[in-house]
């Protein structure tokens, strides 16, 4: 009898074994760090739960791939980690106040199509997604090589509790979710992406109202951006909306708007960013490399939009196409127009600073742009800040542009606007290209430009030579290797 006791014991603890055997995780299986009990609960109306991940029908599934449980939105509560492997993001995915999602290395995470999917960390939240060199995190397009186009899904959304110049979570963010940011906190943390990429964002969900490929919403200082390249995205690459994040190593690639944009009291600061623009990818608005406004009313609200930018380099549509024209007829969107709706446009200026902003930008080169500089007084006084130097424009080169300055949004003439007759003066130069050109500024303008034939970041690296000190790679050091696409189209995940 003991005998069969004993032996019965240790069946039980074979078999417990067992269990446990087929349970560990794999690193190179999604999986997830917790139990397989969930918690439910509601968060504004919404479904909420303390896991994220669920089957293709939207179970309960701990080591499941999908992440979000299907509905449009739905509201993570809880700290998960994602092991690395593959998972389909479907509709809006809320990372609530209190909650962290942490993403392994090595990620690939697909934006579901049907629902728009968008990743959004509410203030409070934090999204951790700490790629590697050789092992980046990756968000992509659902859509098999060679069909993804941009606006494929949402985009990924950071919001946090720093300040912006429009009260504190008064400022809903952009693209649709009913995310609400702004405080007091300059050094509020919403996470840390680095050595990441997001590609085919952007969908545009009604006219003006797209996600971006990254936007950020009162972003503080404690979050950490660097090693970050989006692709093809259907709005900004780029957009900041307030805040004080300091962001290093960014590249806008291929976007469709502008790309990087700053808003309402951005005071942060991008330290080496790349643009490369597709000379048949341009929005209705006019596309250009920075567009800045204080606020769309341009008023005098604090904080200002103060951010500095150093060590940039801006690539515009005549950099690598020596057929270019700026007109609607060339510019179709090429192979990559996604036929969603989003407006097909041309291309403006290299940097288009306007309704009372105070961008602050140095040691920048950009080449190809039909028009260097716009410093634009339609709203606001942007071109006193800029005489009573509250802003700096200083060390920056300009390369084969069409006209060095323009004073007004669509006006392709370096010739000096009147706001009040809405006329130039063909006698006189702009006071952009006036400004531009004072000696204390340090810029520097070269006329001519032979357009290069594109080969990834090699015939990137071998242009910035021409101009060191400056630029994205001002001594030569290609910060690019091992992580970065130059062709997600046709990449195979």
């Amino acid at each position: 009898m003991m005998k069969k006791q004993i032996w019965g014991c240790l069946g039980i603890l074979a078999l417990a074994a067992t269990f446990t055997a087929c349970s560990s995780s794999n690193n190179d299986d999604p999986s997830t760090d917790q139990t397989d009990t969930y918690k439910w609960s509601t968060d504004g109306g919404l479904k909420a739960c303390d896991h994220v991940l669920f089957d293709e029908n939207g179970k309960e599934a701990a080591n499941g791939t999908v992440i979000g449980n299907g509905d449009q939105e739905f509201v993570f509560k809880g700290n998960q980690t994602l092991k690395k492997g593959t998972y389909l993001l479907k509709g809006w995915v809320y990372i609530a106040d209190g909650s962290t999602l942490t993403i392994e290395p090595g990620t690939i995470i697909k934006g579901d199509k049907e629902t728009k999917a968008a990743l959004i960390a509410e203030p409070g939240g934090k999204l951790i997604a700490k790629g590697t060199q050789t092992s980046p995190i990756v968000f992509t397009s659902e859509q098999a090589a060679g069909s993804r186009k941009p606006g494929d899904w949402g985009g990924v959304i950071l919001c946090g509790k720093a300040p912006n110049n429009n009260g504190v979570l008064n400022q809903q963010i952009e693209g649709g979710p009913r995310t609400k940011h702004g405080g007091t906190d300059k050094n509020d943390n919403s996470g840390d992406l680095e050595y990441v990429r997001i590609e085919f964002a952007g969908y545009p969900f009604q006219k003006d109202q797209e996600i971006n490929g990254l936007t950020f919403g009162s972003v503080g200082a404690g979050t950490t951006i660097d090693h970050v390249q989006v692709s093809y995205s259907n709005d900004d690459s780029y957009e900041w909306f307030g805040g004080t994040v300091q962001c290093k190593h960014l590249i806008a690639y291929r976007g469709w708007d502008d790309d990087f944009d700053t808003d309402n009291g951005f005071s942060g600061s991008l330290t080496y960013g790349l643009s490369v623009r597709d000379s048949k990818i341009a929005d209705a608005s006019q596309s250009n490399g920075f567009e800045s406004d204080n606020n769309a009313g341009g008023t005098t609200a604090e904080p200002y939009t103060s951010a500095q930018f150093s060590y940039i380099t801006l690539l515009g549509p005549k950099t690598f196409d020596a057929n270019f024209q700026n007109t609607t007829d060339y510019i179709t969107g090429g192979g990559m127009n996604p036929g969603n709706g989003s407006s097909m446009g041309k291309f403006q200026a290299a940097m288009h600073i306007r309704r009372n902003s105070r961008l602050n930008v140095t040691k920048t080169l950009a080449i190809g742009w039909p028009i260097g500089m716009i410093l634009d007084n339609e709203k606001g006084n942007t071109q006193e800040s800029a005489t009573n130097g509250l802003m700096k424009l200083q060390g920056i080169t300009f390369v084969g542009m069409d006209i060095i300055g323009s004073d007004f949004n669509k006006v392709y003439k370096d010739e000096l606007y009147d706001y009040t007759t809405k006329t130039t003066n063909p006698d006189k130069k702009s006071f952009t290209s006036t400004f531009f050109q004072l000696p204390a500024n340090g810029n520097t303008v070269v006329s001519a430009w032979t357009p290069l034939t594109f080969n990834g970041i090699t015939s990137i690296l071998n242009l910035s030579k021409n101009y060191s000190g400056i630029g994205a790679f001002p001594d030569g050091t290609d910060w690019t290797t091992g992580w970065t696409n130059w062709d997600p189209e046709n990449t195979k995940y």
